[in-house]
């Protein structure tokens, strides 16, 4: 049996064992730039022969051996001064694609201790994680971030005198893709727009998704707006070509906004604001189109948000007043309802009508709470009413998306005790087209309880026969257009009598609205007409007015 090692022989080969199975590289060169000691490790990550790992090998002749260069970043750093001490970190690139990150402890004597290691996967998953800071995961694109970045860098050449253009894309009808195929489809059609926004520009202009369906293009080093237009209209027709996703063909198409640097804004936030703000008008006039910012868009949109901050307050402030249009049985001049019309009226502009603000009540989901309390009012007025007669109460679409029709309506009429059969809600067209299953559905829930159901503006779309195969409406109201071109087209006198006759077969009343001379009036009622609404019967009430109204129909019951 042989002697165990002593102390110092076992300390030593626990020492040689760790520095040959060291996971990182390790050298030793003397002051002189000769090698004095390496493992293993060194020589696997280097790739060197046996005769370079030997002591006593230059420096140099190691270095001519390696296929790599070091980085620019790495090059940077200054070199420790002669006889003093140190660390530093180098690093190289090699050939074959791999990082080599080296540590190098300077020590007074000149020499040097240096640890070797791989970073390759490291130095990915750097760059993975920049990709993803600085790029869209969906589609790959750079992302708002990277879009701001790029442009606050290419505004800085416009004091040069050369000009860029912002183009801020939005695509139309893509949410109900996202409805009926699902989200996966709807992925893909984002991911089939980028290559073909790809597709449309040169490798100088920058491509970007800025969220959901909205992209950006920076387009710079051309003739604006002239390229700019161009470019859109590139844009334009080749998004509105069909998309096959999911097995399913699809058409969508894209409204573009477009504010050119440095006349619309020269830093990044200004150009993008006035980018949206002529995106916002593209959208507003049609869809599938072309606008160049303009300044008085800015101060439209200034109106806008102080439009918006007046609307949110005015409920709370109790600015909203409801008049009532009385509408009258042609055939004995009876009253049998009232429509209900909703006014602002506003500290500053006066008495405003819904026109002027129920689109941006219906944008900004503000028609919800508004129209839960017309319906209130509304009810709890038509309870002081003589009990024959009806209220009418116009509701959107964006109550219907929301499911806030049928819990409103019901509460309302509980609230104020009015029997369900005396309210009448009007719907248009184009509310029910938004999501006609979920209306309808709706409806036929508030019809079930014994409310009545009004199309609105009937004949002013063209999918007004497919809807009333679809739903039993009690009346359709007559667009108004129909009665105001009597006298001037004769088609609208034969469109009145279809109307009405249709109506009657179907068992549904017809209203003809804007009746404003006793000859319109004459005209409806010889056509079929049932109900007549408009300035010749009388202009709209405050709810005090109708009472004076009551009574002077009804002295005996006042």
């Amino acid at each position: 049996m042989g002697r165990p090692a002593s102390v110092p022989q076992a300390e030593a080969l626990a020492l040689r064992l760790a520095f040959e199975k060291l996971p990182h590289g390790l050298c030793v060169f003397d002051g002189d730039d000769r090698l004095l000691l390496v493992n293993p490790r060194y020589a696997h990550i280097w790739g060197l022969p046996a005769a370079l790992t030997r002591p006593g090998t230059p420096f140099a002749d190691i270095m001519q051996a390696t296929r790599g260069q070091e980085t620019e970043a790495s090059r940077g750093q200054p070199k420790p001064a002669p006889g003093s001490t140190g660390t530093r970190r180098r690093e190289w690139q090699m050939e074959d694609g791999r990082s080599i990150e080296i540590t190098v402890t300077h020590r007074a004597d000149g020499s040097c201790v240096a640890l070797h290691q791989d970073v390759t996967e490291q130095r990915h998953a750097q760059a993975r994680i920049a990709h993803l800071a600085w790029h869209d995961a969906l589609t790959g694109l750079p992302n708002r971030s990277r879009l701001r970045d790029e442009l606050e860098a290419l505004l800085g050449r416009t004091a040069r005198g050369e000009v860029l253009a912002l183009l801020l894309l939005d695509l139309d009808r893509f949410k109900p893709v996202n409805d009926t195929l699902g989200h996966a489809a709807g992925d893909a059609l984002l991911r089939q727009v980028a290559l073909r926004l790809r597709g449309c520009v040169r490798e100088t202009d920058i491509v970007a998704r800025i969220g959901g369906d909205e992209f950006a293009i920076v387009q710079w080093g051309a003739t604006q707006p002239a390229a700019a237009s161009t470019l859109a209209r590139r844009v334009i027709e080749a998004l509105a070509a069909p998309h096959v996703v999911a097995g399913h063909t699809v058409h969508v198409g894209v409204s573009v906004g477009v504010a050119i640097a440095p006349f619309d804004g020269q830093d990044p936030e200004v150009l993008q604001r006035h980018a949206d703000l002529a995106l916002f008008r593209a959208k507003a006039d049609g869809r599938g189109t072309l606008r160049f910012f303009e300044p008085g868009m800015d101060a439209e949109a200034r109106h806008r948000h102080d439009m918006e901050a007046d609307l949110r307050r005015a409920l709370e402030r109790g600015e909203f007043e409801l008049f009532y249009q009385p509408q009258v049985e042609l055939r004995d001049q009876q009253v049998c309802g009232l429509e209900a019309l909703l006014r602002w009226n506003h500290p500053r502009l006066g008495r405003i009508a819904p026109d002027a603000f129920m689109t941006l009540a219906e944008e900004t989901g503000l028609i919800v709470p508004i129209g839960r309390w017309v319906l209130m009012q509304a009810c709890r007025q038509a309870c002081t009413w003589p009990a024959d007669w009806r209220v009418a109460v116009n509701v959107s679409a964006v109550q219907f998306r929301q499911g806030a029709l049928l819990r409103d309506v019901t509460h309302a009429l509980l609230a104020s005790g009015l029997p369900p059969q005396r309210l009448e809600v009007e719907v248009t067209e184009a509310s029910l087209l938004v999501d006609p299953d979920l209306a309808l559905d709706a409806l036929g829930a508030l019809r079930s309880q014994g409310v009545r159901v009004a199309m609105d503006d009937f004949g002013s779309g063209r999918s007004s026969l497919r809807l009333l195969r679809r739903f039993s409406f009690d009346r359709l109201k007559l667009d108004r257009s129909f009665v105001n071109d009597l006298g001037r087209d004769g088609a609208a006198l034969a469109l009145i009598r279809t109307v009405a006759s249709m109506g009657q077969s179907l068992g549904i009343s017809t209203t003809a609205e804007g009746v404003e001379t006793a000859a319109q009036m004459a005209a409806v009622m010889q056509e079929g007409c049932i109900v007549g609404q408009g300035w010749h019967f009388s202009r709209p009430l405050t709810a005090s007015a109708v009472q004076d109204f009551v009574q002077a129909l009804h002295p005996k019951n006042t």
